[in-house]
Formats: C-alpha cells, structure tokens, sequence
C-alpha cells in the first residue's frame, strides 16, 4: 500500500471529523499527505470555517491501528476507493452524505452507465421472487448493472439472478469485508467478484454485521443506483428507508405491487399510493421510464462525437457559463427531471461536464 492510503485511513480515523469538514480540508489541500506535511496551506485557504482550525494529529495509536488495516487489506486482497479518486462513484459523490472512502474487493468500476438497486423484505415470497426474477430476465439485454445489500430474500435472489442472466452486479456491505453476512452467501460473495463484480464497505475490515450498520449501508445503495427497485416489503424495513434515501437524492423509484391480502406487499402500495413510486409490472416499463430503451442516436451536429443530440443542447447552454439544475431544466424543458439527470450523469462520466457545489454544473472544472 501507497503513503497516500496510509494517509487516508489515518485521517478516517481521526475523531472529531465528520464527512463534511474532511472533505473540505482534502479538496483544499489535494491529498491526505498534503493535510498532515503541509497544514499551513489548507488552514489557510479554510480560515473563514471555524471547524477546519481543528489540528490533526498522527497518534501512535492511529499509526497502529492503519498499520493493522493495511495488513489485513494486503492480506485478503482489500482496496480503498477514496472520493479523491477518478475511480470513486460519481452518482454517489453528488450525495451530501457520501462516505470519505469505502474498501471494496474485485473490479474497480463503480460508474457504469445504467444502474439499478434492487432491493426488498428479507422474507421473500414466492410471489416476490417470481416477480423479481421476471423482470430481472427482461432487463438482462440492457447492458444494465444491478446494486443490492447482499441480504437474505429479495438481495440475495437480485445478485444470483443477475450472475444466471449474465448481468453485472455489485454487493453493499453493512459489516467490514472480513464477514459475509449472512454466511450462507458466501460462495455467492464469491462469485459476484468471479464475474467481474465487486464487494463494498465503508466499515473497518473487522467490523461486525451490527443492525446500526445497515441504515449507512442503505443511503450507499442508494446513493450508487439511477434508480431503485422495490420488489417486495411491508410496510417498514430497510427497503422502504432505502426507498426514501433515494428519493431524497432525486433518484427515480419503482415498486412492484402485489395482493391486498398481504401485507408483505404493504410497503410497496404506500410508496405507490404517495407518489413516491412508480408501479412497474414488467422490465419494461423500466426502460421506457428509464429512457433506457433506446439507443444513441448518431447525429452529425454533435458537438463532440461522444455526446448525444440531447447532451448537446446540454452542452451549449453550460458552455456559456456556470449554470443550476434549475436553470438547466428552465432551459431544457423538453427534457423530464429524470431524463435530464441521466442527461449530466452521463456527460459527467464522459469527462465534459463537471459538478459543482450548490447543485450546479460547468464545462470547467
């Protein structure tokens, strides 16, 4: 392991620093290193913020305790992805919450152009799982990568069915990397990294399966998805608080319905019934909602050859200067709320179009 990750971890588990404040200091400072050996330069540029004139100090207990972690990272093949990173989530990094960085084992490649959480009641009915199979079998040609918890029920059934369809799948962890949880998935762990996918956490590698993990867990998965499919829930549960993580991050949300005469299907009718979500009953109506069932069209007054009709009016209007969501949509009204985040997400992942603070874009970075 690098210096710089060395740096990182010790700065994770220095105490007194929320998410917030430390991503201040290491935008200001540009690497971990620098916020230890050259303190005077980002204190200096954060002086009007009277939490960044915190002293950060390199204890011999923190030296301790990285040089385990790094051990064990090295040991069971563990990697850090930091939100300095080119690699880091960028559905993600536009969250107010985001993790620091998070450890991760197989593929690096958290930016994959169509996301879906998956996500539902540890309980799983046959109903639930026959529904999720369903739609799962529809969405398997559309190049889309699925994001669950890797939980009894429906998590569990939403990563095999998605390696039995060829789908590329990613795992969030509520527990450090050292712990499958539940332990009967292991061999199922061990196939998402197998096929090219990727077991996440932002806990410690020892970290238990604590029920205080889960709701942080939750916000990840949510935070990493276009949009997050409900298959199955009650009325309360991880699922639903997932539900409206998401929907907080102006994620789109689709539920499954189910009978009236059970309440495992209650979760799924009140997030309908309060608008929150969309009923979906086929893969289908997702990628029609989505806009995923279309291609890119080849125009020749692109801009760029990478970017789209639609990206292209994007552009033109950015290019003139820093511009809000707001402003964006007013100008674009042709483009819905979703269709325009798919629309920035993309350019973002593209490389021409930069997200700034106070939900706001500019071609400059």
């Amino acid at each position: 392991m690098n210096t710089e990750t060395f740096y990182r971890i010790a700065l994770n588990k220095t105490e007194g620093l929320g998410k917030s404040t430390l991503k201040q200091i290491l935008t200001a400072a540009g690497s971990a290193q620098n916020v230890y050996e050259f303190p005077e330069s980002w204190q200096r540029k954060l002086q009007h913020r009277k939490r960044c004139q915190i002293r950060i100090e390199l204890s011999d207990k923190i030296k301790h305790l990285v040089s385990n972690e790094l051990n064990l990272m090295e040991r069971y093949n563990v990697h850090l992805c930091h939100f300095l990173d080119r690699s880091y989530p960028t559905r993600l990094k536009r969250c107010p919450d985001a993790p620091v960085s998070f450890y991760f084992r197989g593929a690096e490649d958290f930016n994959r152009s169509r996301m879906l959480a998956v996500v539902g009641t540890r309980n799983a009915t046959t109903y639930g799982i026959k529904s999720l199979t369903k739609i799962l079998n529809e969405l398997k040609d559309s190049d889309i990568t699925t994001v669950s918890g890797l939980a009894y029920g429906i998590d569990t059934v939403a990563h095999e069915e998605s390696l039995n369809l060829g789908m590329h799948t990613l795992s969030v962890l509520g527990n450090g990397l050292h712990t499958i949880y539940p332990s009967s998935n292991k061999i199922l762990s061990d196939r998402i990294i197998e096929k090219g996918g990727t077991l996440i956490s932002e806990f410690d590698f020892n970290t238990g399966p604590d029920r205080m993990n889960f709701p942080a867990r939750n916000r990840i998965i949510a935070g990493m998805a276009d949009a997050v499919l409900v298959a199955e829930s009650g009325i309360k549960g991880g699922s639903i608080i997932t539900a409206h993580i998401a929907n907080s991050y102006n994620r789109d949300i689709f539920a499954i319905p189910g009978t009236i005469f059970d309440d495992m299907h209650a979760g799924c009718h009140d997030l309908i019934r309060k608008n929150i979500a969309a009923i979906v009953t086929s893969g289908k109506d997702i990628l029609e909602m989505m806009n995923w069932d279309s291609l890119p069209r080849n125009v020749q007054t692109q801009l760029f050859p990478e970017l789209s009709e639609d990206e292209s009016v994007v552009f033109r209007f950015i290019q003139t200067g820093r511009k809000t969501i707001d402003e964006i949509a007013e100008q674009c009204p042709e483009f819905s709320p979703s269709k325009l985040a798919g629309i920035l997400l993309s350019m973002e992942l593209k490389g021409v179009l930069f997200a700034l603070p106070g939900k706001s874009y500019s071609t400059e970075n």
